[in-house]
């Protein structure tokens, strides 16, 4: 396998083992790739003190001292993926080639990534810079931007779901009831995966962000090539905007939509922050969001300008 073949790491004919540390994983990861760790982060933290401190050799003995016991489990892990298998480690070094010459040797075909998931990371900026094109949907909080790309998606069209993929609405009601947000390393990873299909001649969607969606930062490259993509601004009616809002955080516990108006407290405004939680106390979910939207619309406004001929 070479770098130029890596699209097969999204075949469904293989199973892709990530034989890194708990926490290298956790920090980023070819998605769909199953961790299999050589080592658990301490014992990958004593074979390269060892490694630095003393010597190559006495490194690899502890290793060996350490996996010995594992191996045979290791082989039955692979084996229950059921597929032929692609192994990689941080450079394609020797945790990745002596998992997979253990798996080949117990009759499993198994295959390594040149160059680990530091080539991976390489192959997917670059494939992240290429001349792809974007086009971005704009327009202020509420106007329906998700529902109109996710139209777009079923309908066919390319379409990247920022907010999705980075488990963040975007604001200060973004987070809540969401799952955990990767990591700004993972979200990379994210966006290549749920760009293996695309196809370089044709527009790709997405939603107008700012650099960062909650805490994950996005990609320099993209958020570079938003700033001077075509844009498609939606215009929808106050009340239309309202309602969607009712509609998308009305279901969501009351504490939690108060602590996130305290959020944007100084920004907001003492007095229309307190009449938006009293309105909420009510269950005036409506009369919360027009209040919302008052700061909201404020923030769009301004960032708006920047595309202004």
């Amino acid at each position: 396998m070479t770098i130029s073949a890596l699209e097969h790491i999204y075949s469904e004919e293989y199973a892709v083992i990530d034989v890194r540390t708990p926490a290298e994983y956790q920090q980023g990861h070819i998605v769909g790739a199953v961790n299999i760790p050589l080592f658990t982060n301490e014992e990958r933290a004593d074979v390269g003190t060892r490694y630095v401190q003393q010597s190559r050799e006495e490194a690899i003995r502890r290793g060996l001292e350490l996996v010995g016991p594992r191996l045979a489990g290791y082989v039955e892990e692979a084996r229950a993926l059921g597929k032929p298998l692609i192994v990689y480690c941080w450079r394609g070094g020797m945790r990745s080639s002596s998992m997979s010459w253990l798996f080949a040797t117990s009759g499993l075909a198994s295959q390594t990534i040149p160059r680990g998931y530091k080539g991976f990371r390489t192959a997917a900026a670059m494939n992240l810079a290429r001349p792809w094109q974007w086009r971005v949907v704009s327009g202020p909080t509420g106007s329906g931007k998700t529902t109109f790309l996710r139209t777009l998606s079923e309908g066919g069209h390319q379409v990247v779901d920022l907010e999705g993929l980075a488990n963040h609405k975007g604001s200060s009601f973004g987070g809540i009831q969401q799952p955990a947000q990767p990591t700004t390393e993972h979200m990379m990873n994210r966006i290549h995966h749920a760009m293996r299909d695309f196809d370089l001649s044709q527009t790709v969607w997405l939603e107008d962000e700012s650099r960062t969606i909650g805490r994950v930062h996005l990609p320099d490259v993209l958020y570079e090539a938003m700033k001077i993509a075509p844009r498609h601004v939606l215009e929808t009616p106050l009340a239309m905007r309202i309602s969607n809002l009712v509609a998308e955080y009305g279901q969501l516990p009351p504490q939690e939509l108060v602590a996130a108006f305290e959020r944007i407290r100084e920004k907001l405004g003492g007095d229309r922050t307190n009449r938006a939680i009293e309105a909420l106390t009510l269950g005036n979910i409506a009369t919360a969001a027009e209040i919302a939207l008052d700061y909201y619309d404020r923030t769009y406004a301004y960032t708006a300008k920047r595309f202004e001929v």
